[in-house]
Parts: C-alpha cells; structure tokens; sequence
C-alpha cells in the first residue's frame, strides 16, 4: 500500500490507513471502547503481517477509534468463551502471542492512547516500541477490579517498562493513572493535547520510519532479546496462573455483576483473592 490511501468496511475491527512510510491501524469497536474480541485480534494480526511484508511501510502506528484507545478485553466475549469451554485461556493465547508479535515485529510501533488504555489495552501499548499520548488518558493495568489476572504480557513488561514501584502499584491496585505520570516514569515518549495527538504520532513514526533499514530492524531485534531473555517463561506462567484463577474462583460472576452494574455482596466474594 503507497500514497495516501485508506480501506474501510462496515463490520470492521481495524481501519488501515497509508501516508508515505507510516501505516496506521485503528482500533475500530467504538461502541465497545474497542474492547478486544478474537475478530479484533484475528483483523489486528492479519494487519500487521500485511504491513511487515509492504516494502512501501517502515513504520506503524496503533490507535483507536472512538472515545477510547482500547479499554482491555471484552467481557461478554470472556463470558461467552466461559460458558463454551470454562475458560477464555485459548482466546488469550491469541491476545499474548499478538503483543509479543508487535514487541518483534521488524517494523517499529507507535502507540498513540487517548481516553482509556486500561488492562489489555496497556499490554497492547506495552508491545510498542513508543508510546505518546493525549493529556487527559487514563493508564493502568485494571484487571484487579473486575478480579481477573493479566494474561496478556503486563505481569512480564510493565516493570520493564515503568519500573518495580510503579508496576506494582498498578497491578494490585488496578488504579488508572494520568499519562503524565507515566511519562514522568519515563514509559511514554511525549504527552499532548488531544488534538495534537495524531499529527505527534505521525511524527515520531515518520522520525523512525527514516532511520528505516537492516540496522534499524536488527537492533530492534537485539533490545528485544537483551530485554527478555526470560520473558517466554514468565509469559506461559502468567496465562497458567490467569487459567488456575479463572477455575478455581468465582470470576464469572464478579464479571457478570460488572456487566449488569450489580453490587456484589460480600458472600459472593471468592475466598482466595487474586491479582488482576
């Protein structure tokens, strides 16, 4: 894809659009916060092979349609996934090899968050190589609200990314946290007015789309390996400990109480609380 060109369905879950070097890939499930589901996953990884093999793109970006960036997984999906098979561990296998996809994808990803990047939108944007964002998002790991374990990467990345305290305090917390802490923290690269995010994006990715070439990728490759030497073990026993937790606790039912904006009662409460 070269020029400036742009590919848009009714039903679907990624837009693509093309400016010289720089694709982007836009989340499109606005009415869900583009809440991941495995057609959001399928079309994001099928976009992404289509761009590493477009000699025309030396540089992405990954954005989001709609009021939010990504608000993390979709719930009803989770339960639907639930109800087939007991547990949605399958479906996160997909969602934990796609984020390692773009962590080693040979093209360099920006991340551009605005509104909500929460849960499994934060790991989407731990997979970036850069990260901006606008003023007013709010950042965090979240899944301890809705008693869940993270399943797609950010037990592994996000103390790479913004430290021991900082990581720890998200994940058992689940508190959301301004984009500028977080670039205080020194995770994201700028922090900017809403309406100056897009132009910002596409700058930092035309910056690396011109470094472009075999050094550029090889030392993308050479960070990753430096920096996760260990991270494959640690990614298989974060979705082990999601799948024992799911199992073994009532999540189901805290998920279902979220959905339907019930208060669960204290006797509902499973007896062994988790880290989400």
């Amino acid at each position: 894809m070269s020029g400036t060109s742009e590919s848009r369905g009714a039903a679907e879950s990624v837009v693509v659009t093309q400016s010289g070097l720089v694709r982007t890939l836009t989340l499109n499930r606005p009415r869900r916060r583009n809440a991941l589901d495995n057609h959001l996953v399928e079309a994001l990884d099928s976009a992404l092979s289509d761009a590493e093999q477009d000699p025309g793109t030396a540089s992405l970006i990954l954005t989001g349609n709609g009021a939010s960036f990504c608000a993390g997984a979709d719930l009803q999906y989770f339960l639907g996934l639930h109800a087939a098979y007991g547990t949605p561990i399958g479906f996160l296998r997909q969602v934990s090899a796609l984020v390692t996809r773009l962590e080693t994808s040979q093209l360099p990803i920006v991340a551009a968050l605005h509104g909500h990047a929460v849960a499994g939108g934060l790991e989407l944007a731990l997979g970036c190589d850069i990260v901006v964002a606008a003023e007013a998002t709010l950042i965090g790991d979240g899944h301890i609200k809705n008693n869940l374990l993270p399943a797609g990467g950010s037990s592994v990345r996000l103390q790479r990314k913004v430290g021991e305290s900082m990581a720890r305090w998200l994940s058992l917390t689940g508190t959301l946290v301004p984009a500028r802490r977080l670039a205080d923290a020194g995770w994201i690269h700028a922090v900017v007015d809403e309406k100056h995010l897009s132009e910002t994006a596409h700058a930092v990715a035309l910056e690396l789309a011109e470094s472009a070439g075999p050094a550029q990728s090889a030392f993308k490759s050479l960070l990753f390996d430096l920096t996760s030497m260990d991270s494959e073990r640690g990614l298989d026993r974060e979705l082990d400990c999601f799948d024992d937790h799911w199992r073994s606790n009532d999540v189901p039912a805290r998920l279902t109480a979220f959905l339907d904006r019930k208060p669960m009662s204290s006797s509902s409460t499973p007896a062994t609380r988790g880290v989400q």
